[in-house]
């Protein structure tokens, strides 16, 4: 599976948002890819991960099949490795 990463811009971080992805990677190992989304790409997910509850990245403009999970926490990691486990 192939998941487009955006993040939000880091103004009000609560937690190290890269740790947190490079976490999320280690428990879908070899299950999916994680990429930067780039505008005009298919994703079959996207991952919106923002710094705080506002989790106020714009992702209007990425294109997916399988719809938008947010993560705006690092207890989040857990619960997000699991849906997309699911998928």
């Amino acid at each position: 599976m192939k998941c487009g990463v955006r993040f939000c811009g880091g103004c009000n971080p609560r937690y190290d948002r890269g740790k947190a992805l490079k976490a999320l990677e280690e428990k879908c190992k070899g299950k999916t890819d994680f990429v930067i989304a780039e505008e005009e790409v298919l994703y079959d997910l996207l991952l919106i991960i923002g710094g705080c509850s506002s989790c106020c990245a714009s992702y209007e403009q990425f294109i997916t099949t399988g719809g938008v999970i947010k993560m705006w926490d690092e207890i989040h990691i857990a619960e997000i490795a699991e849906r997309i486990k699911k998928m």
